[in-house]
């Protein structure tokens, strides 16, 4: 990447005070407590903030300077991707470019500072707006750094620490929850670390029954077709998201990762064989199973952005195979709604034989009627997976019901991957999720109640499942940091409220509904559930149980031990609720 000069943020004051150097120098091996009390003991007992522009200990423009000198030119000073939509920057052409490709994450991907969920740059600069509208920096970071290795990872947390400010992990910024921006931070950018590496006989040492087979070196910005392509060019196949341009090493595969290979191999975190990770003490740090192992069992399912900044990780590879599909579509023409929610409960019932054979399955319902788009799963042919699909057509065909399907079969994983229809907008809607499991379709009636509870909640919403098997996935429950309920799930429900651009309090209600209506639809036939961090509410009012289980009160001590500092923070990540946001962005304890 081209070096880039940086412009400073107007009205920047002052230099770095005595206070927050004292706090750099004095707190580094203090734990998060201990901390949190020594700040304290500064300000009469009142909550510490993270240092803001205005604030005396924000950092001067020399030193900024200073860091871009560090990072060898590579920091860039936040302009919103939404600027030409207003003011003196304001460009008809290129604002309705931008208008009509804002709902696309790969309109996204090259900004260093634009969140894919709109809700999240608190309305500072929305290109819907007029020009006359203002456009600010809001909710999104102040600089960005644009990382192309661990020094400058090293570099960012320093300055952090040095400076008092809010640190943020950023790698496409394909994030439902807010944690890749936060206001008035220093942002990491991992995107462009591209590195891949086969390892055509990787041998696990150390370890009981450990891994030996082909395995792929995976730098932090690889994007999951990116990996998915160096795979193929090898014979080989990788676990990873259905998403093409999702992160592969970021937050996917931090928080578990779902995708299409789980239901034969595990969830991709399930892969991960070490992680190069840099900690908040500034440290380079391998963590394997064998080395650093409990910073190693909280990266793998603990959630991103949240133990450290991975800068790469080896996960296992699995050689290529034959691949199978099927799309299946039936629509809802007024007069059909009962049969539709009556075949999908046939449909329900034929998922854990589906997946116990190794197949994914996406399915989406809404007002509009029922969708499987798609079943997929290798060393199976089309026509065995159509035995699979019998019933639910049976069904179909029994309540005269009108509907499309198709199967094909493809040589390889990668024809099947590309064979895929276009996924949704990933910046169109709010959403919230729940893990189902199993025991839901058990027997017809815990069916009807399922069945019921999709039904109250797709007559208004987009409600998508995707279906898998991940039970066999590692050796034991607490082998990694995945929540336990995984192990029992059949489907991760993922529901949809429309994000609206011109009205900002319509998205406050409309993400309201998800947590207040149709979520507790779910959790009232699943009181001990659990949700899928990386698609879940931000507003989870229970996150720790919701999102960790069982694993919540190991992964905040592992936290306390390698960020007694509180450098890594993102909303409902372990530890957060030690921290609130105020409504100017400001980060503070509580």
């Amino acid at each position: 990447m081209p070096s880039q000069s940086i412009t400073t943020v107007g009205g920047l004051l002052g230099v770095i005070s005595i206070l927050v150097l004292t706090i750099a120098v004095g707190l580094r091996n203090s734990d998060y407590l201990d901390y949190v009390d020594y700040l304290k003991s500064f300000t009469g007992g009142s909550s510490i903030c993270r240092t803001i522009p205005g604030d005396d200990s924000w950092p001067s423009k020399v030193d900024w300077d200073q860091l871009n000198q560090t990072v060898h030119g590579k920091l860039i000073a936040t302009v919103p991707l939404a600027a030409p939509c207003h003011g003196d920057a304001f460009d008809q052409e290129k604002c309705d470019a931008l208008r009509d490709n804002w709902f696309f994450p790969t309109t996204h991907l090259d900004s260093p500072s634009s969140p894919m969920a709109y809700q999240f740059t608190n309305n500072s600069c929305n290109p819907f707006l007029g020009p006359d509208a203002p456009c600010t920096l809001g909710y999104h970071v102040a600089y960005t750094v644009n990382a192309t290795d661990a020094s400058d990872f090293q570099a960012a947390v320093r300055f952090v620490k040095q400076h008092n400010i809010r640190l943020v992990i950023r790698n496409t910024g394909h994030d439902y929850l807010g944690k890749s921006t936060g206001a008035h931070a220093l942002a990491v950018w991992t995107h462009y670390m591209k590195d891949l590496e086969h390892i055509p006989k990787y041998k696990q040492e150390g370890v009981e029954s450990g891994y030996t087979g082909p395995a792929i070196k995976i730098g932090a910005g690889v994007e999951v077709l990116e990996a998915y392509k160096f795979a193929d060019s090898h014979g080989l196949m990788v676990v990873g998201g259905n998403c093409p341009n999702v992160g592969m090493a970021g937050g996917y595969i931090q928080g578990g990762g779902i995708g299409i290979l789980v239901s034969k191999f595990g969830l991709a975190v399930d892969q991960v064989l070490s992680w190069e990770v840099v900690t908040a003490a500034g440290d380079l740090v391998t963590a394997s199973p064998t080395e650093n192992a409990d910073l190693y069992w909280a990266l793998s399912g603990g959630g991103g952005g949240t133990f450290g900044i991975v800068v790469s990780m080896t996960v296992k590879a699995y050689p290529d195979t034959t691949f199978s599909t099927v799309y299946m579509s039936v629509f809802n023409d007024g007069k059909n709604t009962d049969a539709i929610y009556s075949t999908m409960g046939t449909f329900f019932q034929s998922l854990p034989s589906l997946v116990d054979a190794g197949a994914w399955i996406v399915w989406v319902a809404g007002p509009f009627g029922l969708l499987v788009m798609p079943a997929m799963v290798g060393d199976m042919s089309a026509e065995e997976l159509d035995k699979f699909f019998q019933p639910t057509k049976d069904k179909m065909d029994e309540l005269k019901l009108q509907y499309q399907y198709a199967s094909t079969d493809y040589p390889n994983f990668l024809s099947s991957y590309n064979s895929m229809t276009s996924t949704w907008n990933v910046s169109d809607y709010h959403i919230g999720g729940r893990l189902v499991a199993r025991d839901l379709i058990k027997d017809q009636e815990s069916t009807d109640s399922l069945v019921k509870a999709v039904r109250a909640i797709s007559s208004q919403a987009l409600m998508s499942g995707v279906s898998f098997n991940v039970a066999k996935g590692v050796p034991s429950v607490d082998y990694n940091s995945v929540n336990p309920y995984f192990r029992k799930t059949l489907f991760s429900a993922v529901v949809g409220t429309p994000v609206n651009y011109t009205d900002w309090a319509a998205n406050k209600a409309a993400q309201d509904q998800l947590t207040h209506t149709l979520l507790p639809e779910l959790k009232a036939i699943t009181p001990d559930g659990a949700g899928y961090l990386n698609e879940a509410d931000f507003q989870e009012p229970d996150f720790k149980t919701t999102f960790y289980g069982t694993n919540y009160k190991k992964l905040l001590a592992i936290k306390k031990k390698y960020d007694p500092e509180d450098i890594f923070y993102a909303i409902t990540a372990v530890g957060s609720d030690r921290w609130e946001e105020k409504a100017d962005g400001r980060l503070c304890t509580k």
